[in-house]
């Protein structure tokens, strides 16, 4: 702890954004870095706690204090090697990343947290920058290979700590580029596809090889990966979305969310083919239907492209503006939070339930009825929704995103062929602890990240990719010097 009386002397600093009248102009990151003198500054604020609860408030278990006080210090090398112990890809969760390590941390009991979020991007980015972030080749080869299904974060994680481990590693991803949502479903005004590429390059000398435009169960069959690999890994994520099974769900106008974006993300990114849909929401009224990250990155992309208005809803009831610490600390509470795309102009609606898209008469929606809700407990005290006579009314609609979360993977092609377990909510079934760690059902295949946990959070599919890709290193050696 190098400055025992930072957390008394320094105030809390964040980052902060671009005015929003540039911003929505175009589709690049907008954060305004701290500069050293302050992220110094910041660094002195860590307590290094008796018990640092931001340790088990990181679902990586960054060692935080550690590289907060090298930061202090001006040890940025030192802070990097660090902060890599634990997380292949600080780039990635110092952007997008909730940061519930700063939920949990000392000072958040009275709303002053550390900035650890911007301390780790500050630390990677440097790091990068001056050349410390090297290929870690490793100096002997097993013989074994291993086939990883996704390029997301958690197929990343695995495929760069298995690659390290000496296995011949090959990733395939059914879309056009590797990244998984990285790539197409984080908009780049959040994060640069540049960082995920710059990452790869890395990947790629530390002999990962990477297959895009390679749907498995489709173009090939997934019994070959069983045949010709030692071991398949599973990472493909929850991508089966919610649906609003309400009448005229059938009309033009209404997307899934993730289709959306994805289409703006093409268009961005110069990878769009030519008979594909743009799906534009310039000079429309946009509703997006889901309270969360998803519909949060559809409000600011409909911004971006010129929406003449943008509304979002959700049917819980509004968050309260602060949470009881007594209650939640460390925990994440629910409260009430903005996001920087909701800052940048829409409409929040709580408490609100959809129950028709409105016809235009052509087959193309043109609005909304929705019905104001209450939730109220039960006898058994189980929170119980029920509609609020004589409160429906209508939102002007031309483009709606469904944007309610995922239910489980696809189960069609590839997990239909492979027919490995699944548990009640429809994902892969498996353990992540003892000796049948993040094993499938069936011997040799592995799973891990939303495919085998359910739809969360980035940070929570590197830390499992970092795990099954000790589990499998294990399974192929008999033992494994890679982290848990």
């Amino acid at each position: 702890m190098g400055k025992p009386t930072g957390f008394i002397e320094f105030k809390r600093q964040d980052i902060s954004y671009a005015p929003v009248a540039d911003r929505i102009t175009h589709y690049n990151e907008f954060v305004i870095e701290l500069n050293n003198d302050e992220l110094t500054q910041q660094g002195a604020r860590c307590m290094d706690c008796g018990i640092p609860y931001c340790h088990s408030g990181c679902p990586v278990n960054n060692l935080i204090p550690d590289w907060n006080d090298m930061v202090f210090k001006g040890d940025y090398q030192a802070a990097s090697a660090v902060l890599h112990s634990t997380n292949n890809f600080p780039e990635f969760t110092g952007r997008i990343c909730p940061a519930p390590c700063e939920t949990s941390c000392t000072l958040n009991i009275d709303d002053t947290p550390v900035t650890i979020k911007t301390i780790e991007k500050s630390i990677v980015e440097k790091a990068w920058k001056e050349g410390w972030i090297q290929p870690q080749i490793a100096p002997h080869k097993s013989g074994k290979r291993v086939a990883i299904v996704g390029s997301g974060p958690a197929g990343l994680a695995c495929a760069q700590q298995l690659a390290r481990a000496g296995h011949s590693v090959q990733v395939f991803e059914k879309q056009n580029r590797i990244g998984g949502l990285l790539r197409y479903g984080i908009p780049d005004f959040k994060l640069n596809k540049r960082i995920i590429d710059r990452r790869m390059a890395q990947m790629r000398t530390e002999g990962v090889i990477f297959h895009a435009n390679t749907h498995i169960g489709v173009d090939i069959p997934a019994r070959r990966l069983v045949d010709e690999f030692n071991a398949v890994v599973l990472t493909g994520g929850s991508e089966k979305p919610r649906d609003l099974p309400i009448p005229g769900r059938e009309l033009n106008g209404v997307y899934f969310a993730m289709d959306f974006l994805r289409s703006n993300s093409r268009i961005v990114q110069d990878d769009c083919a030519q008979d594909e849909e743009f799906i534009s929401a310039k000079g429309k009224h946009v509703v997006v239907i889901g309270g969360g990250d998803t519909g949060s990155d559809c409000i600011g992309t409909s911004t971006r492209h010129g929406a003449s208005s943008v509304t979002q809803i959700e049917i819980l009831p509004k968050p309260p503006e602060k949470e009881n610490k007594e209650l939640t600390w460390p925990d994440w509470p629910n409260k009430m939070r903005t996001s920087s795309s909701q800052e940048e102009g829409c409409d929040r609606m709580w408490s609100v339930a959809s129950k028709e898209f409105v016809d235009d008469g052509n087959g193309n929606v043109k609005a909304v009825k929705c019905i104001k809700v209450e939730w109220n407990k039960d006898d058994n005290g189980n929170w119980q929704m029920q509609e609020v006579k004589g409160s429906e009314f209508e939102l002007k609609a031309d483009l709606v995103t469904l944007a309610m979360g995922f239910l489980h993977p696809v189960h069609e092609g590839l997990l239909e062929e492979v027919k490995v377990g699944l548990d009640a909510r429809g994902n892969i079934k498996g353990e992540t602890e003892g000796a049948a760690a993040y094993k499938t059902s069936i011997d040799g295949i592995f799973a891990a990240g939303d495919m085998r946990r359910g739809q969360s959070l980035v940070v929570w599919a590197i830390r499992e990719g970092r795990q099954c890709a000790r589990a499998v290193d294990q399974f192929l050696m008999g033992t494994s010097d890679l982290p848990r």
